[in-house]
């Protein structure tokens, strides 16, 4: 639902690499401010991208060049996310003299400096005036998406017995390693779920499962009439979240857990091999909220207030906006 304010842009730009995870985030805040907005996508080539954040941008997409990503008229807002994004959020502040109001999501690397307004999960280090922090990050998944979507029909998921669980499978990433242990014990908890307690299992897997884990999931849904999606134009994941009596994700994705907490529904947390301190202070903080349980565990199906800060997000750029405005229109130094 869009945030309701007297000032807002009439335009936003919303600026990566085009890795999915950053846009997700950056279209979610866009979506809450209720404001149309374009997605420019920067593509640096080396050795420029092994310079960013610090190092300049790439010369061959400057705005006087053809397609660049930045060619003006610029808008009155900037959204990015992405190291690779930063200097260029950068260099249209410069060129827009300081018109463009500038948003960075996650730490920029360079600073609180390096937009007019930052926010961070909470178990980032990065903290300033005009750093806003939250627990969970931005995303697409708000509770009046939540309800449009749970009232959705989906056959292959309205068929399934209750209770529903949605099965988030991440896979190998910077700090956590799937062995074969451990894809035998999730795979081992998610079939004691459906001998013990009759579940329904929605599974997605990502781009980083692993083969042996994919396969397996697979074949658990095939031999017990369970949903698996593999791919494709029509992706389920939201109708999964919504339609979800409880939720099972594994610990290496916390943009995913941070979605499953929009729903209220309890998620039970898998932990493969590895981690990282940033990631347990996420899920330790979850825990004592009381969304967040170990997997494999008891299921819990019993609700909490949903944990959703992209309102709070887009609510604190609107409010800094008008601030800026105000300064502009009062001629006051900034």
């Amino acid at each position: 639902m869009p945030v309701s304010t007297t000032a807002r842009p009439r335009s936003v730009w919303l600026l990566t690499d085009g890795k999915a995870g950053d846009l997700a985030q950056c279209t979610g805040v866009a979506e809450a401010l209720g404001v149309p907005f374009e997605i420019r996508t920067v593509s640096p080539k080396p050795p420029f991208s092994w310079w960013l954040p610090f190092g300049p941008t790439d010369f061959r997409e400057w705005e006087n060049r053809p397609d660049s990503p930045l060619r003006p008229p610029y808008p009155d807002l900037v959204i990015a996310s992405g190291r690779r994004a930063a200097a260029y959020l950068r260099r249209i502040k410069r060129k827009s003299h300081g018109r463009v109001f500038t948003v960075f999501l996650k730490d920029p690397r360079t600073g609180p400096g390096a937009a007019d307004m930052i926010w961070v999960p909470e178990h980032d280090a990065l903290r300033g005036s005009n750093v806003l922090v939250t627990v969970t990050a931005p995303h697409r998944y708000q509770t009046p998406k939540l309800s449009e979507l749970a009232a959705e029909p989906v056959p292959a998921l309205d068929r399934l017995p209750q209770p529903r669980v949605a099965v988030l499978a991440g896979g190998n990433s910077r700090h956590h390693m799937f062995t074969d242990a451990d894809e035998d014990a999730f795979l081992s908890g998610l079939k004691t779920l459906v001998a013990d307690k009759g579940a329904g299992l929605m599974i997605t897997a990502s781009r980083r499962t692993p083969d042996r884990l994919s396969t397996g999931l697979q074949e658990l849904a095939a031999a017990n009439g369970h949903f698996f999606w593999a791919g494709g134009p029509d992706n389920p994941f939201g109708h999964m979240l919504a339609k979800a009596d409880a939720i099972v994700a594994t610990a290496d994705s916390t943009n995913m857990i941070g979605e499953a907490a929009a729903t209220g529904k309890p998620i039970h947390v898998f932990h493969p091999s590895g981690g990282h301190r940033k990631i347990t202070q996420f899920l330790n903080r979850l825990e004592a909220m009381g969304a967040a349980h170990p997997f494999p565990g008891p299921l819990k199906t019993t609700t909490y207030e949903p944990i959703d800060a992209t309102p709070e997000i887009a609510k604190a750029i609107l409010t800094a906006y008008a601030s800026r405005q105000q300064q502009d229109k009062d001629g006051a130094p900034r």
